[in-house]
């Protein structure tokens, strides 16, 4: 089965730099691994995706700030973040799907993990 583990959040101040790292495990084939966040009281957003094959997606509202990075041989997944915002703050999910991807709509992915905590301080 697959299964996927964060890591890296925590509380940073804005303009900083963060790293968040998914490790995954039980991919057959060809997969699709992207980042997702959830504010509270907001819905869950699609941030970032990559697939195997190597085909990147993003969100127009990280574009440019957030970095995602695939390392195939051993599925480690990460989300360089830069010029990070208050607004940034949220749970930060992994998620992935069998197959490339096809954007980054929440509703294609269906392995999930648990979230990590990202705080951004002004």
């Amino acid at each position: 089965a697959v299964q996927l583990v964060e890591s890296g959040g925590g509380s940073v101040q804005a303009g900083r730099s963060l790293v968040l790292s998914c490790a995954g495990s039980g991919f057959k084939y060809n997969y699709c691994l992207g980042w997702f966040r959830q504010a509270p009281g907001s819905e869950r957003e699609g941030l970032a995706a990559v697939d195997n094959d190597g085909d990147t997606y993003y969100a127009d509202s990280v574009k440019g700030r957030f970095t995602i990075s695939l390392v195939n041989t051993n599925y480690t997944l990460s989300l360089q973040m830069s010029s990070l915002k208050v607004d940034d703050t949220a749970v930060y999910y992994c998620a992935a799907h069998d197959g490339f991807c096809n954007g980054i709509s929440g509703e294609t992915f269906y392995y999930w993990g648990q979230g990590t905590q990202v705080t951004v301080s002004s």
